[in-house]
C-alpha cells in the first residue's frame, strides 16, 4: 500500500495545484474549453469557504488535488467535486488509494453514501468511478451548457 496523505491547499501553494491541474489538458478542455487554468480561477475553486480542497501527497511530493463538500446543502450527501492526479504520475494507483482514504474519512463521519459528477465525454473518469463501485443515477445540467452524469456509491462500514 502506498503512503498517501492529504494536505490543505493554501494560497502560498496554489501554484503547485495549478501545475497539477494544467498537466491535465484533456480535462480542462472538457470542463472549461481551455487547456490551462489561471491562478485566479483556481483561487476561486480551491480557496473558498464552501469546499475542502487538499493536495494528495506521496511522501513529500505533491501528486494530486481533491476538492469536496462534506455535505451538499441541496441533497445532504457528501460530494466529491474533483480528484485529479498529475499527468506525469497517472496509472500508478494513486487515484484509487486517495479515494479509498477519502471514503474512510466519510465513513468515520457517519456518511452512508458519496456522490460525484462526471463531465459528459470524460470516458476515462466514467470507467474509473464505475470500476470502484459508483453507480449512475441521473444527468444534470452543468455550467455553460455542459452536462454531468451523477454517480453515487453506498458506503459500507
Amino acid at each position: 500500500m502506498l503512503n498517501l496523505t492529504f494536505e490543505e491547499i493554501t494560497e502560498e501553494l496554489l501554484s503547485i495545484a495549478q501545475k497539477i491541474v494544467n498537466s491535465n489538458i484533456e480535462y480542462n478542455l472538457l470542463e472549461n474549453g481551455r487547456e490551462i487554468r489561471s491562478l485566479e480561477e483556481l483561487k476561486d475553486e480551491f480557496l473558498n469557504p464552501l469546499t475542502r480542497s487538499v493536495f494528495i501527497k506521496r511522501d513529500e511530493t505533491y501528486i494530486g488535488v481533491m476538492d469536496y463538500l462534506d455535505e451538499n446543502p441541496n441533497d445532504h450527501y457528501p460530494w466529491l467535486g474533483l480528484l485529479m492526479i498529475d499527468l506525469e504520475v497517472q496509472g500508478r494507483g494513486y487515484a484509487k488509494q486517495a479515494y479509498q482514504q477519502y471514503e474512510k474519512e466519510m465513513i468515520n463521519l457517519g456518511k452512508t453514501a458519496v456522490r460525484l459528477g462526471v463531465l459528459k465525454g470524460n470516458k476515462k473518469a466514467k470507467q474509473f468511478w464505475e470500476s470502484i463501485g459508483f453507480v449512475f443515477y441521473e444527468t444534470k445540467p452543468y455550467k455553460e451548457d455542459r452536462q454531468v452524469d451523477c454517480y453515487e456509491k453506498e458506503l459500507k462500514k
